[in-house]
């Protein structure tokens, strides 16, 4: 019988660098990627999202990769699909006796898999606890019941932890409606070693605006156009934020150019750091990431991934 293969995850916010360093660590130990990013699952939206499909080719061999092109531009995709296919994609690499190295940013999706759980899947929001600190049971029971979210009818309130919880979940679902979070299902949770690049924010920003300037170049508002052309309607690209807002609002005349670009350049640096914002979340509830040094080599950022992701495995083994 096959063991189960854990994760091995790189995460990191945009332009870290996340799908080179994946694919080649993929290519160095056997793996196969699977992409945890929200917005590269559709077709035909490739320069806006970042897919660097050239990098899954690792000195001429290409990386089988997994949860890229898998939806029509316009479709919605939450959480609750991301855990379905990604089950799919890991059982396919297990069959190849391969790795399964996790590549991506959104880390809400990240997040799922790791704690499994839908109502787990909800992290921890410290700030809000701390403004329930002062309030009586009774005045917490109270705001529960004069607010409403989709998790309200699920919701355990017979303690005051659990009405805590209750209130933070409820308070998420109605703040992030576009997870669409199934309470109650229960989705497998992934041992995993966590891998994350953090470079320096200066180093992050300027990465981020050469990143954008070149992406112009490559055609990306001839990209978003062209979406517009088939018949996708300006709310369903909106919808996918950042890239495909602005430069959507640029093409049906509601900003000028230079009013795109600024505000676009703006707002991704801006995503980044609520990227950073949410993997400092997952540490402190409880999830281990290693994060890479920007100043090491390439190689040797390799070894160190692969060296403790292989003890990692051999550690699991020998727990069986």
């Amino acid at each position: 019988m096959k063991t189960e293969p854990p994760l091995l995850i790189i995460l990191g916010p945009t332009a870290s660098g996340k799908t080179r360093l994946a694919t080649r660590v993929a290519a160095g130990i056997g793996g196969e990627i699977i992409s945890a990013d929200s917005r590269q699952v559709y077709r035909q939206m490739d320069i806006g999202t970042g897919k660097d499909l050239g990098e899954y080719i690792v000195d001429g061999v290409p990386i089988r990769h997994y949860l890229i092109d898998i939806r029509d531009a316009g479709d919605k995709y939450n959480v609750n699909d991301f855990q379905y296919d990604f089950a799919q994609a890991y059982e396919a690499i297990r069959a190849h006796d391969r790795v399964p190295v996790v590549c991506g940013g959104t880390g809400f999706y990240l997040y799922a898999l790791l704690k499994g759980h839908a109502q787990d899947t909800v992290p921890v929001n410290e700030a809000l606890r701390e403004s329930f600190a002062s309030q009586t049971t009774e005045q917490l029971l109270a705001h529960f019941r004069r607010t409403t979210s989709p998790y309200h009818a699920l919701a355990d309130t017979s303690t005051r932890k659990r009405l805590v919880r209750a209130l933070e979940i409820a308070a998420f679902t109605r703040e992030h409606p576009e997870q669409e979070i199934r309470f109650g299902a229960e989705e497998q949770a992934y041992p995993a070693i966590i891998f994350g690049l953090d470079p320096p924010v200066d180093v992050r920003r300027k990465r981020i605006s050469n990143r954008l300037a070149e992406r112009l170049k490559q055609g990306l508002i001839e990209e978003v156009q062209g979406l517009l052309n088939q018949g996708i309607d300006a709310d369903s690209l909106i919808y996918y934020g950042l890239e495909y807002k602005y430069i959507t609002l640029y093409l049906i005349g509601a900003m000028t150019y230079d009013e795109m670009h600024a505000r676009l350049e703006t707002e991704i640096h801006r995503f980044a750091k609520r990227q950073m914002t949410f993997f400092r979340k997952m540490e402190k509830d409880g999830l281990e990431i290693s994060w890479i040094p920007d100043e090491w080599t390439e190689a040797e950022k390799i070894a160190f991934i692969i060296r403790h992701y292989r003890e990692f495995k051999n550690g699991q083994a020998s727990n069986m």
